[in-house]
C-alpha cells in the first residue's frame, strides 16, 4: 500500500513558463467572441460606475453650497442610473463568463479523456490512479476559471486602472501624483512574494494528489484492508498524509494571505498623505473638499483594481502548478499508435506469425528473445510454462498493446505494425484473468464492445458460456444494475459475463488469459462444449494453468526463460517427458 504516496513523485518546475498560459490560450479562442462581448460589458460598466467620485465633487462644491436642490436631485438620479448600468452589465457578463467557464472544463477534459484513453498499459501500471483523477477533475475546475474569468477579470482591472487613472488626474494632477508615488511600492511587493506563492502552491498541488492517490486505492482495497486487520495502520499513514497537506496548505495560505492586506496598508497610508497634503494646500489654487473627496475616492478605486489584480495574480500562481500537471498528461507519449501510412486491417482469417520478436518492459531485461512460430487459420494454441515467463506478454504484442523491441508479427501475412490499430482489435476478443465489470447493467455490460447487439444474441451469448441460468436469477435479470467492478457479482459470475461480452463481438481471433480461473468446477465443464464449439474454426490462443482445460488444443507451447522450450500435441509432449510432462503430471498426481 502507499508504496509510493510518502515521496514527491511529481515534478516541481522553478520558474514560471509563459507557455503553459500561451498553450491554454488554444482553449479560449473558440470562446473568443462571447469573451469579448463580456469584456465590453464589464468595461461599460465600470466606467459608469466611476461616474461616482465627480458626482459627488459637483455635489460638494456646487450643488450643496449654491442651495440647488434641483441640481442635487438630477445629480442623485444621474448615480442611480450609472449604478443600475454598471449592475445589469456586470450582471450579463458573469452569465455570459460562467459559460465560457463550463465549456472550457468540458474541452480541457474531453482532451484529457481522449488522450488517456489511448495511452499505454504501461502508463496506469507505473502510477496511482488517483493521481490520474485529480487531473481530470479537480485541476480542470481551477484552471478552468484562471483561463475565463481570470483572464477577462485582468483585462478588465487593467482598463478600470487605466479609467481611474485618467479620471483621477483630470480632477487634480498634484494630489493624483501624490496616489502614483505608491506604485513602485508595491511592484517590488508582488515581485517578492511571486515565486514563494508558486513553490508553496505546487507543493500543496503534490500532496493533494498524493492524498487523492491512497484515499482512492484504500477505498478499492477495502476488503484485503480489513482482512489483514491494517485499520490502524493506514489511519495513522492517512494520518500522516493529512498532516502534510494541511502543513503546505498553511503555509501557501500564509503567503497568499500577505498580499491583501499589504496592498491595503499601501492604500491607507497613500490615501493619508493625499488628505494631508490637500489639507496643506487647501483652498490653494481651487484645491476644495470636494477636489480632495474625489481624488481620495478615485483613490480607493485606483488600489482596488490593483487589489483585485493581486487576487488574480494570487490565482494564476495557485493554478499555474495544475496548468502544468494537466499538459504532463496530455503530453505523454502515446508509444503505441498508428503508423503515418497505416491501412485498414481486411477480415482476418487468421494465420498469425511471429518472425524473431524480442520485447522488454525494461531495458536491459528482455522478456521474449527472438520467439518465431506460425500458427495456422482455425489453430487454437495453448501457451503454459511459470508465471512470468511471458505468456501474457505474447497475447499482448499480439493484440499490439506494446511496440516490439525487434522482429515483426504478421497476420494473414500483414505486419500489424503497419495496420490501424482499431482495425486490428476491433476483430480480436480478449478475455482476461481479471474480468472487469462496468457499471450499469448486466446487458449494457454484455453488449459493451458491440453495441448494435440485440437482446436476442446477447442471451444467446450469454447461454453459450453458462451464463444465462445466474443472470435470470438476478432480482431484474439482464436489466439488473452492478456496481463499478461488479461487487455485487462473484468472480465467477464476473468472468462468465465477461465471456459472453468476448463471445458477442464475434472475433476473428480469440485470447483466453486464465479465463476461467475463478469459475468452479462443475460450471467449467459445463463451460467447456460451448468454449469447444467457440473455439472451432477460430484461431484462438489459451493460457491456462489448470492444463486439464488445454488438452484438446492443435498445440501446447511451453514458454519459459524467454523463449519456447518444448512445442507439440498434449500426446506429443507427454511422450516426449520433458517440461510439459513433469508440469502436467504435478498437477494429477
Amino acid at each position: 500500500m502507499a508504496r509510493n504516496t510518502y515521496k514527491e513523485d511529481e515534478r516541481l518546475e522553478e520558474p514560471f513558463d509563459i507557455r503553459h498560459l500561451l498553450r491554454a490560450s488554444s482553449y479560449i479562442r473558440s470562446h473568443a467572441g462571447q469573451m469579448a462581448v463580456a469584456l465590453i460589458l464589464s468595461a461599460l460598466g465600470g466606467a459608469a460606475a466611476l461616474a461616482a467620485p465627480m458626482i459627488t465633487q459637483r455635489a460638494l462644491d456646487v450643488a450643496i453650497p449654491a442651495g440647488d436642490t434641483v441640481l442635487l436631485y438630477h445629480l442623485v438620479v444621474l448615480m442611480i442610473f450609472f449604478f443600475a448600468v454598471s449592475v445589469v452589465f456586470t450582471t450579463i457578463r458573469s452569465r455570459i463568463m460562467n459559460r465560457v467557464s463550463q465549456e472550457i472544463i468540458y474541452d480541457i477534459r474531453k482532451d484529457l479523456f481522449a488522450h488517456l484513453q489511448e495511452l499505454p498499459f504501461q502508463y496506469y501500471d507505473d502510477r496511482p490512479h488517483g493521481k490520474i483523477l485529480i487531473r481530470v477533475v479537480n485541476y480542470v475546475n481551477s484552471v478552468s476559471d484562471m483561463l475565463s474569468n481570470g483572464l477577462i477579470n485582468m483585462i478588465l482591472e487593467i482598463l478600470n486602472l487605466i479609467f481611474i487613472v485618467i479620471f483621477m488626474f483630470l480632477v487634480d494632477v498634484k494630489l493624483s501624483l501624490v496616489v502614483m508615488v505608491g506604485v513602485p511600492v508595491l511592484a517590488f511587493f508582488m515581485l517578492w512574494m511571486k515565486n514563494r506563492q508558486r513553490k508553496a502552491w505546487q507543493q500543496v498541488s503534490n500532496k493533494s494528489s498524493n492524498l487523492n492517490a491512497y484515499l482512492q486505492e484504500n477505498i478499492v482495497g477495502a476488503r484485503i484492508t480489513q482482512i489483514f486487520a491494517r485499520e490502524d495502520e493506514n489511519a495513522r499513514i492517512f494520518a500522516g498524509l493529512c498532516d502534510g497537506c494541511r502543513q503546505v496548505w498553511m503555509r501557501a495560505i500564509s503567503y497568499s494571505s500577505l498580499v491583501w492586506p499589504g496592498i491595503d496598508t499601501i492604500s491607507v497610508f497613500v490615501r493619508a498623505a493625499i488628505f494631508l497634503f490637500g489639507l496643506l494646500i487647501f483652498g490653494q489654487e481651487n484645491t476644495s473638499l470636494g477636489v480632495i473627496v474625489a481624488v481620495s475616492g478615485y483613490a480607493a478605486r485606483f488600489w482596488q483594481p490593483i487589489m483585485n489584480l493581486g487576487n488574480i495574480f494570487n490565482n494564476f500562481i495557485n493554478n499555474i502548478a495544475y496548468l502544468e500537471r494537466i499538459f504532463e498528461t496530455i503530453d505523454e507519449p502515446v508509444e503505441v499508435h498508428d503508423a503515418p501510412d497505416a491501412v485498414e486491417m481486411p477480415p482476418i482469417r487468421g494465420e498469425v506469425t511471429f518472425d524473431h520478436v524480442s520485447f522488454s518492459y525494461e531495458k536491459g531485461k528482455e522478456v521474449l528473445h527472438d520467439i518465431s512460430f506460425t500458427v495456422k487459420p482455425g489453430e487454437s494454441i495453448a501457451l503454459v510454462g511459470p508465471t512470468g515467463a511471458g505468456k501474457s506478454t505474447i497475447v499482448s504484442l499480439l493484440s499490439r498493446f506494446y511496440n516490439l523491441d525487434s522482429g515483426r508479427i504478421l497476420i494473414d501475412g500483414q505486419d500489424i505494425a503497419q495496420v490501424k490499430l482499431s482495425s486490428l482489435r476491433s476483430q480480436m476478443g480478449i478475455m482476461l484473468q481479471d474480468s472487469f465489470i462496468f457499471s450499469g447493467t448486466i446487458e449494457e455490460n454484455i453488449r459493451y464492445g458491440r453495441l448494435d447487439a440485440t437482446g436476442t444474441q446477447i442471451e444467446r451469448a450469454a447461454v453459450s458460456v453458462c451464463a444465462d441460468p445466474f443472470i435470470r436469477r438476478m432480482p431484474k435479470g439482464y436489466a439488473t444494475e452492478v456496481n463499478e467492478r461488479g461487487s455485487i457479482l462473484s468472480q465467477g459470475q464476473k468472468q462468465l459475463i465477461s465471456f459472453a461480452r468476448t463471445i458477442l463481438a464475434d472475433p476473428a481471433i480469440l485470447v483466453l488469459d486464465e479465463a476461467t480461473s475463478s469459475i468452479d468446477v462443475q460450471t467449467e465443464r459445463s463451460l467447456q462444449e460451448g468454449m469447444n464449439a467457440m473455439l472451432k474454426d477460430r484461431t484462438s490462443f489459451v493460457i491456462a494453468h489448470r492444463l486439464s482445460t488445454i488438452t484438446g488444443c492443435s498445440r501446447i507451447m511451453y514458454i519459459d526463460d524467454g523463449g519456447i522450450a518444448e512445442s507439440g500435441t498434449h500426446e506429443e509432449l507427454m511422450e516426449k517427458k520433458g517440461y510439459y510432462y513433469r508440469l502436467y503430471t504435478s498437477q494429477n498426481i
